[in-house]
Formats: C-alpha cells, structure tokens, sequence
C-alpha cells in the first residue's frame, strides 16, 4: 500500500468553494485563504441560528498505546462512510501542534485512504491560528513582567507568576530557563520558561469560547481571557489577565481564531479544523463554535476527542457538553487487535521500533483478556447515557478468532454494536458498516445530559466522583501540597468549575 503521503499527493483535491457549498455556506460567509482552505464568517451563527441541529457523534477509544489506534482516521473514515449512505455529513477535527507533527507522533490529520488534504497545510501553520494565540499569550506574559517591574501596584509575588513564554516548538532547552539578565534596565532575574504554545489556557479558552450569535462568541472569548489566572499575589490572591489590562488587547490578537477553519477530506467531506487543546492538561476537544455551526449544516457532524474515553472522552461531555449545551446522540468507541493485546501487559510497543513478532501471532485469549480496558471504556461512555458503537480499526494480521472476541467483548459489556473499519485501507467505503450502525444507534437514541457531578460539589468530591466512575478506584489520597492547592483554589472563588 502506498505512504499515506503519497495518497495526500495524489489526491483530487476539489476548491474550497465547492466544499462550503456542498454544506450550503453562503459565499459571503466564507473567507477564502487559498484555493484549499477558507474560514468560516461568525455572522453564519446569526443567521442560521433558528436551523435545527443535526445528529452529533463523539469518537473515542480504549486507552491508546504509543502508536495511536487510529481514532483519528476513524473519525474522517466515518464522515466520508455517511456521506457514502446519503447522509450530509461533516467531521470537527483539533488543529495539529508542531511539535507532535515533528516528533514522533506525527500529524493530526488522519492517515491512508481516510485524511484531511492538502496534508502540509492541514498540520502545518493552517491560517496563522497557533501563531495568533503564541503572540496574544507572550503579549499577556510580557506585560505581567512590566506590572512587576514598574512598581508592582499589584503587589505580585515573582515567585508565583504561573505564566510562562510560549513557542509551538519542541525545544526541551527551553523548558526551564532564567529571564531578565543583564542589570536592571533589562528587567529583574526569575526562573520561568517555555510551554507548547497548544498548552497554553488560551488555546483551552478558544475552544471553549461559546454563543448562539457572533458577538456572543466574542464577547465569551474576552470573558474567558480576562478571568485568565496568570500570577498570585505575595498574600496569596490571584492576579488575571485583566488585573494587567492585558486581556483586551491579548482578544484582538486573537480575534481571527475564533473563526472556524474549513478544509477537506481526501473524499471531499467538508472538515471543520479548529483548535487543538491537549487532552492530558487541558480538555482534549475541538472547538465549540465549530460544533455549532457545523451542527446547524450537516446531518451528521463526527468529532473526536483526545486520548481515550477516559481521558478526552469524559471532558468532552462534563467539561466541553456542559459549557456548549450540546449533546451527542452516540459515542464511537475505537480499539484495535494489537492495542488489546497489548493491555494484558505481555508486550512491549516502543515507538519508532517493529511490533513484537508474538503480539501478531493469533492469540484471541489475550484479546479477551486485554479486553478489559475495552469493557471499562464502553461503560464510561455508556455512564452518559448515550448508546455506543464499537470501531474495530482493522489491520491485515488481525485473525477472525480475534475480531470474534472484540464482537464478544462488545456485546457482552453492552455496546449497541460493533463494526469492522478499514477506512484507512479503503476510505469511506471501508466504513459503510460503522456509518450504517451508528445511524441505527443514533436514530433510536435519546440521550440527554448527564453529568458524573455538579459544579457547586467541592472540587475533592468532583475529583472522586471520576475517579470511582472512569478510572474504577477505590478512593482517592491527597498530598499535603495537593490538599493546600484545592483549599486554595475553593478560597478564590475556583470551587464550583468542572474538574
């Protein structure tokens, strides 16, 4: 099989405006960057936000080894299959880092027959959003530092200023450094130091940036920002972004970002790329505003979030579905053969390294028994009410013994089905059975939300409540520094945010 670089090379791909009509985006909305990608006018949220809203499906998965279990791929694979069965469907897709895409992780963008195109500019630069959020984010940053260096009226402890520089780099020599050197008009020496720019809260703010109409969007992007933790005082209270007056200007940098970013599939299935939060310290979601106006053209809108349904997943629904009033009428939950086997613990999967020879030997026992964390992923998604649908993404060494057991597992812990997709082999076509079962699961569902906690439990509570019911533990310990942060946080008024 060809590289999935070469496929992206080869592929037909069709002008920007005749995948925004293919959703019916006036073209007045649509803010042409290139022959291939476009952003999408807020103002469409003001006209079209009487539409009803179209079927929205999460893709997730069991807890991914090193190499990933395609849930990407599956997700673009899925939107290309509904669109196949006569479906108007979209997918809502993170904007990749750059430095993933240059480590060994690679691109966000999908892979073989089941990608975003053009390849380089879906995982490279894409509209200059990362490059915005770098600059408003060193923009708040530097003035933090002025505060402190003229006169301090905010009275802020350098010791405490948690803000650091930001650099969509992988640059570990960065990591940690001292700044203001070189005598006092160059500012005062402190240690500080450099984070991806992705990780930084305003890429977490973007995506969680919300309203039903333009300048509701907006005005919820400033708002975010300007409650922005960046620095403590030396008594131990917090210090914003707007304290340092820097919120304002930090969302006029910003204010192209809030515009959806609208690129394709190698199937021409319109892909809403917009924001690229981490799951592992942030909440692992696309934007919402995408959602929404993605919602309000499709029949189906596929989005994915970040690592597994333990992870991504449960934020996806009590931290992004609470903040959005949006709800999913199914949830995808993606394994592989390989994956499973490899939770029994019996192998090892190095990146950049062959597989095991004995991890591709047939062997459906250790499927069933790797299964577990299968059986535990369906249940966390099955504890929000929603019905799902188990993606085996399918591999040419996988035997039929071992996607019986997949089928075993996915029954017996209560998933409505299960579906064999080899999108990434055969695009679309290859997921014709997914797309029409969860049709069938979506179709027949009635989910509405439902939260693991609410947001006025104390945060220990919230903190208990996913540890019990997602990662099945006993209970939860607390160290000492660990108890005196929440006491700090519930005192600053912190208490009644999702975890």
């Amino acid at each position: 099989m060809k590289t999935s670089l070469q496929i992206a090379s080869e592929a037909t791909i069709a002008p920007i405006s005749a995948v925004a009509e293919q959703l019916g985006i006036p073209e007045q909305y649509v803010e042409y960057h290139g022959r291939s990608k476009a952003k999408i006018d807020l103002n469409l949220l003001d006209a079209y936000r009487d539409r009803p809203l179209g079927k929205y499906i999460l893709v997730t998965a069991i807890t991914p080894t090193p190499l990933g279990e395609g849930k990407t791929t599956t997700t673009i694979g899925l939107g290309m299959a509904l669109n196949k069965i006569g479906k108007r469907a979209a997918i809502a897709l993170r904007q990749s880092s750059l430095g993933p895409v240059f480590g060994i992780k690679g691109g966000g963008a999908g892979g073989g027959y089941s990608q975003v195109v053009p390849l380089e500019e879906s995982i490279v630069h894409l509209n200059g959003d990362i490059h915005a959020i770098q600059q408003a984010h060193n923009q708040i940053a530097a003035l933090v530092d002025n505060s402190w260096y003229h006169g301090n009226p905010l009275n802020i402890d350098p010791d405490r200023i948690v803000i650091r520089r930001a650099m969509d780099v992988n640059d570990r020599f960065l990591r940690n450094i001292t700044i203001g050197l070189g005598g006092d008009k160059h500012g005062f020496p402190r240690d500080t130091g450099f984070d991806m720019t992705v990780a930084s809260e305003l890429m977490a703010i973007l995506a969680l940036a919300t309203g039903s109409t333009a300048v509701e969007a907006i005005k919820s992007l400033r708002a975010r920002i300007g409650k922005m933790v960046v620095a403590f005082t030396k008594d131990g209270k917090p210090v914003t972004a707007d304290d340092v007056r820097a919120a304002g200007a930090a969302a006029v940098l910003m204010r192209e970002t809030l515009k959806p970013n609208l690129m394709q599939t190698i199937e021409n299935t319109p892909a809403f790329i917009h924001a690229g939060p981490f799951a592992n310290i942030a909440h692992g979601n696309s934007s919402i505003v995408a959602d929404q106006i993605a919602l309000r053209l499709a029949d189906y809108v596929v989005t994915e979030a970040g690592f597994g349904m333990d992870m991504g997943g449960e934020k996806f629904f009590d931290i992004k579905c609470r903040a959005s009033g949006l709800w999913p009428a199914a949830a995808v939950v993606v394994a592989t053969v390989r994956a499973l086997k490899s939770h029994t613990g019996k192998y090892k999967i190095t990146p950049g390294k062959p597989l095991p020879p004995e991890l591709l030997a047939e062997n459906p026992d250790d499927v069933l028994v790797g299964g577990a964390n299968l059986r535990k992923q369906i249940a966390n998604a099955r504890a929000f009410g929603v019905p799902v649908v188990v993606a085996l993404n399918a591999f040419p060494d996988d035997y039929p013994s071992e996607i019986e057991a997949v089928r075993q597992i996915a029954r017996e812990a209560g998933a409505a089905d299960m579906a064999v997709s080899s999108v990434f082999a055969d695009g679309g076509a290859g997921g014709i059975d997914l797309a029409q079962k969860v049709v069938a699961a979506a179709e027949s569902s009635n989910a509405t939300p439902q939260f693991l906690y609410p947001l006025e439990m104390p945060i220990k509570g919230k903190i208990d409540a996913i540890a019990r019911a997602i990662y099945g533990a006993d209970g939860v310990s607390y160290t000492e520094q660990a108890s005196e942060q929440i006491e700090s946080f519930e005192a600053n008024g912190f208490g009644n945010l999702p975890i």
